[in-house]
């Protein structure tokens, strides 16, 4: 379960089983984890505890750190 970058609480990451399905990342912060799809636009896949809120800001940071999350995707799973 590679990490693909950390940002303040929070961990964005991607299952190593998971390289059929189209490039997304996976956040955490303690128990809470969320789901984006990387390709453009971002868009939300799945929650599981956090707040609406906290949501968008993640998604926000999702945005933000779009190319390079995608660069260590395709790195990780050999489509460079």
């Amino acid at each position: 379960m590679p990490t693909l970058l950390t940002e303040g609480p929070y961990r964005f990451f991607c299952y190593s089983n998971e390289g059929d399905e189209p490039p997304h990342v996976h956040v955490e912060r303690d128990d809470n984890a969320a789901k984006f799809w990387l390709e453009e636009p971002v868009r939300f896949a799945r929650n599981k505890g956090f707040a609406a809120h906290e949501l968008t800001r993640i998604q926000s940071l999702v945005e933000e750190h779009r190319a390079i999350c995608l660069r260590k995707w395709d790195d990780h799973f050999g489509r460079g």
